[in-house]
């Protein structure tokens, strides 16, 4: 076998991970990492271990195009190409509405969610996408269940608006790399990990009261961890999911018959 797929068969498959030091995305880094791959994360902190062999940490903001080309650097240096980019990092509006809050506020959470879960999108897939190209890798990104629904889950207006951007950032960047690269994402919903407001607040306080909303609120009654939700990012990168773009999984006890 010649060209690129030779080239891939002479190293281990390697990830670019945004927002892999909690919740899902870190999740995501440990399936990766125990399943051959080598992973460089964009992360605003990284944890007290460290680097490993298998993983490179970058601190940094999403936000930031010269972080996004550091961690992809990071990829190619230290590990030799690039074949998947998971874009996790993001943050949520604190349920905001535009009825009880200043328009001075409203406007400076909604671009900062916007940034971060929108822009920040956008960096990370520029950054990537020349190797990714050259290996003829995937973009796989997090979306919610806020990219479909906009009551009953918790979010608000900012936040419901940037995950249905994400939702056109996929499908934008599907048709636009095809057929070099493969984008898809995983729209999870009802799974309680550390996802922080703007001002730092825990989306999930008060773990056991959300849990049962969130088993009240889909058809299946089931509040799924991170750890089961992390194998759908490798399976979208992976041959099985050969045919697949512009494809959203959504792991969220059955929202879509609700």
């Amino acid at each position: 076998m010649g060209g690129e797929g030779s080239r891939r068969m002479e190293r281990e498959p390697v990830a670019v991970v945004t927002g892999g030091a909690s919740g899902i995305g870190s999740a995501v880094v440990a399936d990766l990492a125990a399943h051959g791959y080598r992973v460089a994360v964009l992360a605003r902190d990284a944890p007290a271990d460290g680097d490993s062999d298998r993983v490179r940490w970058t601190v940094g903001d999403v936000r930031d195009p010269d972080a996004n080309a550091r961690v992809v650097d990071i990829a190619l240096s230290r590990f030799g190409g690039l074949d998947l980019f998971v874009g996790k990092a993001g943050v949520h509006d604190g349920g905001i509405g535009v009825r009880g809050v200043g328009g001075a506020e409203l406007a400076e959470v909604t671009r900062y969610v916007l940034d971060v879960d929108v822009v920040g999108y956008l960096l990370g897939a520029q950054a990537a996408v020349r190797a990714l190209a050259d290996s003829g890798g995937s973009m796989v990104f997090t979306l919610s269940d806020a990219s479909y629904l906009v009551r009953g889950n918790g979010a608000g207006i900012a936040y419901a608006a940037a995950k249905h951007a994400a939702l056109g950032v996929v499908r934008h960047l599907a048709a636009d790399l095809a057929p070099s690269v493969r984008v898809n994402a995983v729209a999870p919903g009802g799974i309680v990990t550390g996802l922080r407001t703007v001002d730092g607040r825990h989306v999930f306080a008060g773990a056991d009261e959300i849990t049962a909303t969130v088993r009240a609120f889909n058809p299946l009654g089931v509040v799924l961890r991170a750890e089961q939700v992390a194998p759908l990012y490798r399976f979208l990168a992976s041959p099985a999911a050969a045919g697949m773009t512009g494809e959203v999984l959504r792991p969220d006890g059955g929202l879509t018959v609700r």
